[in-house]
């Protein structure tokens, strides 16, 4: 079974780095978080959004999911995680950037891909069918495509389908309309190292760093 020793320590240089040499971040935060970016990020471990970006507590509100996929906005009375938090981080926070951000190797989408009606999973199939559309633009755009393939644009194109949900959100729509709020695609390539944007203008996913 693995340990959580590992964890023990990382919390101690946490604490003597944030608590101990300099306090003077998290004493400027005692009363609340200034952050002005919301990340919208899967759940794998390999894409922490604070570890990618070097940033510092404080510099993101960060939602994590299966897929980082956005529902759209439903009132339906149940629960809803991932709208809450938007709501939260937009109306209270005031954030001017949302970013949603994909990756390669993403088990949620794959799961996506492969789902073939079959499926026993209890929750994670209905969750990840939020980006169905997508599946369905791969499959009429390149369809003969190889299977790898298909997949890297399924990845990219959810999450331009998440980034469409976030304007069913009114309280979003609203502030991007008003220009002081900005919606962005990114995509983390992990086997290349790099991190791509996508460009409105080309329609593409671009490299911004490598």
């Amino acid at each position: 079974m693995a340990s959580t020793d590992k964890l023990f320590d990382g919390f101690r240089r946490f604490k003597k780095q944030y608590f101990g040499d300099d306090s003077n971040l998290y004493d400027s935060m005692k009363n609340g978080q200034p952050a002005k970016t919301l990340m919208v990020a899967c759940c794998d471990s390999r894409v922490d959004p604070a570890i990618l970006t070097d940033c510092d507590p404080g510099d993101l509100f960060t939602i994590r999911n299966v897929a980082n996929l956005v529902p759209p906005c439903e009132d339906d009375g149940h629960y809803h995680g991932t709208s809450s938090a938007l709501e939260f981080a937009v109306n209270n926070l005031q954030v001017e950037n949302i970013i949603v951000m994909g990756h390669a190797n993403c088990g949620g989408i794959k799961a996506l891909w492969d789902d073939d009606g079959s499926s026993q999973s209890q929750f994670i199939n209905s969750w990840v069918s939020i980006a169905q559309l997508a599946k369905e633009q791969v499959q009429q755009a390149i369809p003969t495509a190889a299977y790898e393939t298909q997949i890297k644009t399924c990845e990219q194109q959810s999450i331009l389908v998440s980034l469409e949900n976030l304007l069913t959100f009114s309280c979003i729509r609203k502030r991007v309309e008003e220009g002081s709020l900005s919606l962005h695609g990114w995509y983390f390539d992990i086997p290349a190292g790099a991190l791509l944007s996508y460009n409105p203008s080309s329609a593409e996913f671009e490299v911004v760093a490598d």
